[in-house]
């Protein structure tokens, strides 16, 4: 055989080598499976009240948040025990939560007057849920004296609405 023919002939055989490598089919690289489709996430409801044991619960459950005095005053009358009752029960299914009674008076007095007399109001208030079996160290007590009016104004009408001790739930 020539050296031409020989030359053509490994040409032959490179190229039928390529042609049949390349047309050996390879097996496909494995494809992962379809993607499950999650569940369309389903909206928790909301409470249909408020949340238990909250400020919001306490306002909705007591008779009131609030007792109220006559002037200069700051015993317990038989209206005020009806609504510490109410708020003893309500402390009592949630004994994990602690309040404030915050104390008030009007604005007749002395700044200092008031302040201590704010301070009886909301121990009387205190005394009264202790006294009901609330613990004593879930009840803390401040005196905003008249420092914190709820009605303006300089009249019997407005006084009356100052003169007050407030429970408020601490979170």
């Amino acid at each position: 055989m020539s050296l031409l023919n020989r030359q053509k002939s490994v040409v032959l055989l490179i190229a039928a080598s390529t042609l049949a490598l390349g047309a050996c089919k390879s097996t496909p690289d494995e494809l992962p499976p379809e993607p499950t489709p999650m569940p369309a996430p389903t909206a928790t409801p909301a409470p249909s009240g408020p949340v238990p044991g909250s400020q919001e619960d306490f306002m909705a459950s007591v008779s009131s948040d609030r007792i109220f005095f006559d002037t200069d005053r700051y015993n317990v009358d038989s209206a005020d025990m009806a609504t510490l009752q109410s708020q003893a029960r309500w402390l009592q299914q949630y004994p994990n939560t602690r309040v404030t009674i915050e104390g008030h008076a009007d604005e007749r007095g002395t700044r200092e007057y008031n302040l201590a007399l704010g301070e009886r109001r909301a121990n009387a208030a205190k005394n009264y849920l202790v006294g009901l079996g609330i613990q004593p160290g879930r009840v803390n007590v401040v005196s905003y004296g008249k420092e914190r009016p709820m009605a303006m104004g300089s009249d019997e009408q407005a006084w009356a609405q100052n003169r007050r001790a407030v429970t408020v739930t601490v979170q």
